[in-house]
C-alpha cells in the first residue's frame, strides 16, 4: 500500500516506465524507458482526470526517454538501446508542439554517424544544452545547440574533458578507471553546471557562448563510489549563499557501497565549491553496508518554485526536502507509491512540478503519479 506525509494521490496514470517527466502549460510530456514506446503526450488541465493526446512511438534498438518542451517546441533523445535499426541514428528530434495532440517532426539533428546519441540534455526554449556521442571522442561530451531556427539547429559550441578528444591526438587518461561521460549540463544566467558521472560536475563560463570556459570543477570520485547524476543551482540566495544541489545516482557503483544520497555545495565563491551538507532518506542507511542499487538517491526535480525540492529516491519514491537551511536540509513530505504490477518494488525514476505545485512522478518500470503536497 501507498504510503504518504504531507502529500496526497490525485491520480494514476497506467503508462509504460518512463525516463524523464515534464509539464508545460498543463500539458505533461512522458518519456518512456523501452522501445517501441517513445514519448506520450497529456492534457493534465484537470490533474485529477489526466487525458491523453497522442502516443510517439520509436523503433527497436533505440529509446527516447528524456524530453523537454517550451515556447511550442517538444524535443526528446534518441539514444542507443541494444540492439536494431542501426540506420536510425542518435541525436534530438525537434518537434512543432503548437497542437499537442498532433506533434510534427521539424528536424532530427543527428549526434554523430557512430555512437549512442544523447543521453540527457535541458532546454530553455532556444538553446539546448545536451550530452552527445561525437566522432573522433571518447565518452559523451558537452555540447550547445541554437533552435531559434529549428529547422536548422546551429552547433554553437563544445566542451570536454581534455583527453576526451582522441581524433584530435589527445591523450586517453584513464585506462584505469572509467570513462568519461557528459551526464547533462543545466544552465543559471552565464554559468553552465554539467554533470560528468564519475567524473565529478564542473562549473562553466558561458558568458560568450561560443567558447564555454571552465571555472572549477569537483569530482569525489574514486574514493566516493557514486556517479554524479544532476549539478542544479538554486536561483535564489540560500542563507546569503549560492547554493548547488549535487545528487548522485544509486547505479554503476564503482564498488558495493551503502545507498547514493545528495549534496549540498556553497558556491558563493565559485572558485572553491564547498560541500556544506548532506540527505539521505531515514532508515535506508542503518550501518553503511552495501544495498542493492536503485534504492537511494536518483535525482531533484529541476523545476523548483520554492525551497522545498521534490526528489525522485528510487525504492523510496518522492521525497519533499527543504533546503531553506541548506546547512541542515530536512524531510516535510514523501509519497510511496504502490509497487508496479509484477515489479519487486518501486523505482521512482523522475520528478517534476509545475505551476500549481503539483507534482510528477513517474517510474521506471511502470506508471505516473500525479501528487498534491501539503494538501489542506
Amino acid at each position: 500500500m501507498a504510503r504518504a506525509s504531507n502529500t496526497r494521490l490525485l491520480s494514476h496514470v497506467d503508462c509504460p516506465g518512463g525516463g524523464q517527466v515534464w509539464v508545460d502549460k498543463n500539458i505533461m510530456y512522458v518519456s518512456h524507458m523501452r522501445p517501441p514506446d517513445g514519448t506520450s503526450i497529456y492534457d493534465v488541465s484537470d490533474p485529477r482526470h489526466p487525458r491523453l493526446l497522442c502516443r510517439m512511438d520509436v523503433p527497436m534498438g533505440w529509446h527516447s526517454h528524456k524530453v523537454r518542451a517550451q515556447d511550442g517546441l517538444m524535443v526528446v533523445n534518441y539514444e542507443k538501446f541494444r540492439e536494431g535499426a542501426p540506420d536510425f541514428g542518435g541525436g534530438l528530434g525537434i518537434f512543432d508542439i503548437s497542437n499537442p495532440s498532433k506533434p510534427q517532426l521539424i528536424n532530427k539533428w543527428q549526434a554523430s554517424s557512430q555512437g549512442g546519441g544523447v543521453h540527457r540534455f535541458s532546454f530553455d526554449g532556444r538553446y539546448a544544452y545536451i550530452s552527445p556521442t561525437a566522432d573522433g571522442y571518447v565518452g559523451n561530451i558537452m555540447k550547445i545547440l541554437d533552435l531559434a531556427n529549428p529547422a536548422k539547429p546551429e552547433e554553437v559550441s563544445s566542451w570536454w574533458i581534455p583527453g576526451q578528444h582522441i581524433a584530435g591526438g589527445e591523450e586517453y587518461l584513464w585506462d584505469d578507471f572509467v570513462m568519461p561521460r557528459c551526464h547533462h549540463p543545466l544552465r543559471l544566467g552565464d554559468r553552465l553546471y554539467v554533470s560528468y558521472w564519475h567524473h565529478g560536475f564542473f562549473i562553466l563560463d558561458i558568458s560568450d557562448m561560443s567558447r564555454p570556459k571552465l571555472v572549477s570543477s569537483v569530482n569525489s570520485s574514486p574514493a566516493h563510489p557514486h556517479p554524479t547524476h544532476t549539478a542544479m543551482p538554486i536561483p535564489w540566495l540560500l542563507k546569503e549563499r549560492n547554493i548547488l544541489l549535487v545528487a548522485d545516482e544509486d547505479v554503476a557503483k564503482l564498488r558495493p557501497s551503502a545507498p547514493a544520497f545528495s549534496w549540498i555545495y556553497d558556491i558563493t565563491d565559485e572558485r572553491q565549491p564547498m560541500p556544506i551538507s548532506t540527505f539521505q532518506v531515514e532508515g535506508i542507511d542503518i550501518d553503511g553496508r552495501p544495498q542493492e542499487m536503485m534504492t537511494g538517491c536518483h535525482q531533484p526535480s529541476e523545476k523548483i518554485f520554492n525551497n522545498i525540492v521534490p526528489y525522485a529516491w528510487f525504492a523510496q519514491g518522492l521525497r519533499l526536502v527543504d533546503i531553506s537551511d541548506p546547512f541542515r536540509p530536512k524531510e516535510v513530505g514523501f509519497y510511496e507509491p504502490d509497487v508496479p504490477s509484477g515489479c519487486a518494488r518501486v523505482s521512482s525514476n523522475d520528478v517534476t512540478m509545475d505551476e500549481r505545485g503539483i507534482v510528477y512522478l513517474l517510474d521506471r518500470q511502470h506508471g505516473l503519479d500525479i501528487i498534491e503536497c501539503f494538501p489542506k
